[in-house]
């Protein structure tokens, strides 16, 4: 077989390199998780739109009344945990602040291991990889991992609906991260 340098280049993009993809990863999971947040948003808007066309007036002064005393998201009760283990506690605000900086902390490493599994792996990536990314990462993180570590409740005790939006935003974020990791891994 002859190497010419067409074929010496097909040669060189084939080989692996876990750096690269990891770095894909990690640049593919953080813009993954602010589309993700984006979705999150937009849905909580058009589900609270909907619930305040369908409400009265009392019911809307009720809702008001309970968003000002928020509870904590599991991402919140995340900060807390490991500020406890460095020895700190934080206020309900500190944990407020905190929660996004885990949340992006953890979508953007969960890229970094989808990068470096699927350059490793030698698959090319695409929709369905994304997809099922997505999809495993909404069961094992939000389905198992948060109920165990006590972050939320267990999966039984919130509606239907509720997992409905987590598999969705997963999703979302599993495609996206796809997305954004081919391209950044097709540059490098």
């Amino acid at each position: 077989m002859r190497f010419t340098p067409k074929a010496w280049i097909a040669c060189r993009r084939s080989e692996r390199h876990s750096g690269k993809g990891i770095l894909a990863g990690l640049i593919g999971g953080l813009v993954g998780t602010i589309v993700m947040t984006q979705f999150q948003n937009a849905w909580s808007k058009a589900s609270q739109a909907v619930k305040n066309k369908n409400s009265d007036q009392g019911s809307q002064e009720e809702q008001k009344h309970q968003g000002e005393q928020e509870s904590e998201d599991a991402t919140m009760k995340a900060a807390g945990k490991v500020a406890r283990l460095a020895g700190r506690q934080l206020s309900h605000e500190q944990k407020k602040n905190l929660g996004p900086v885990v949340h992006y902390s953890f979508g953007t490493l969960q890229g970094g291991v989808y990068g470096g599994v699927i350059e490793s792996a030698g698959v090319s990536g695409g929709f369905l990889p994304g997809l099922i990314f997505g999809a495993s990462l909404f069961a094992v993180a939000d389905e198992i991992a948060v109920p165990a570590l006590g972050f939320s409740g267990k999966p039984t005790e919130s509606p239907l609906s509720s997992h409905l939006y987590g598999l969705a935003s997963h999703l979302v974020y599993g495609i996206s991260t796809e997305m954004v990791r081919r391209g950044v891994r097709s540059a490098l």
